[in-house]
């Protein structure tokens, strides 16, 4: 049982808050007392600008990854599910910020990526389309999340990911019910294309 101590790094890789980092260094800014105060991409792309934003979308997805990476290493499906879940945990509520993070999104997206290449694709393709027809960030994020445990189950995932495929859905919609109210009341901000 020596191997759960990767679900414990994976919360500390979770919590590491790369969205407020790259909106200190790339604009100076504190990325909780901007726009939405929320600790993610679209926040950081709004305020310190795409570049900043794609860059924490990276990073972001990356330590998802980098969690079942480790999980892989030394554990079997069910340490790699809890290590996924403990990443998603650590980027929602971060010890490095208090308990105040992201929507967990992107770091969802980099976990179910590196457990299965063609449910991440399909989640990343489905975020991509329906943002760009409705221009809504958080109709896209809660679309794409909310159909992972379904194309885990169409994959034939095994249990233990359904089960983390279940938790990513059901948090970031939780995460998300400040958005659903907005999008309700007709205040949500769209995403705005601009021309160069």
């Amino acid at each position: 049982m020596t191997d759960y101590w990767v679900i414990i790094a994976g919360y500390l890789i979770g919590s590491i808050p790369f969205s407020y980092i790259v909106g200190r260094l790339w604009a100076g800014v504190d990325i909780r007392k901007c726009g939405s105060g929320n600790v993610g991409m679209t926040n950081v792309w709004r305020n310190a600008g795409p570049a900043a934003g794609i860059t924490a979308l990276v990073l972001d997805l990356g330590k998802g990854m980098l969690a079942v990476w480790l999980a892989r290493q030394y554990g079997n499906d069910l340490i790699v599910s809890l290590s996924g879940i403990a990443v998603l945990v650590g980027h929602s509520w971060p010890v490095f910020l208090g308990f105040k993070g992201g929507k967990l999104v992107a770091t969802g997206v980099g976990v179910i990526t590196a457990i299965s290449l063609h449910v991440g694709i399909t989640a990343m393709l489905t975020w991509i389309m329906v943002t760009g027809i409705t221009r809504y960030v958080s109709v896209g994020s809660i679309t794409a999340v909310v159909l992972i445990p379904f194309l885990m189950y169409a994959f034939h995932l095994e249990p233990p990911f359904l089960v983390l495929g279940g938790f990513a859905a059901v948090f970031a919609v939780y995460k998300h019910i400040p958005n659903i109210k907005r999008l309700i009341a007709g205040t949500e901000p769209k995403v705005v294309f601009k021309k160069s």
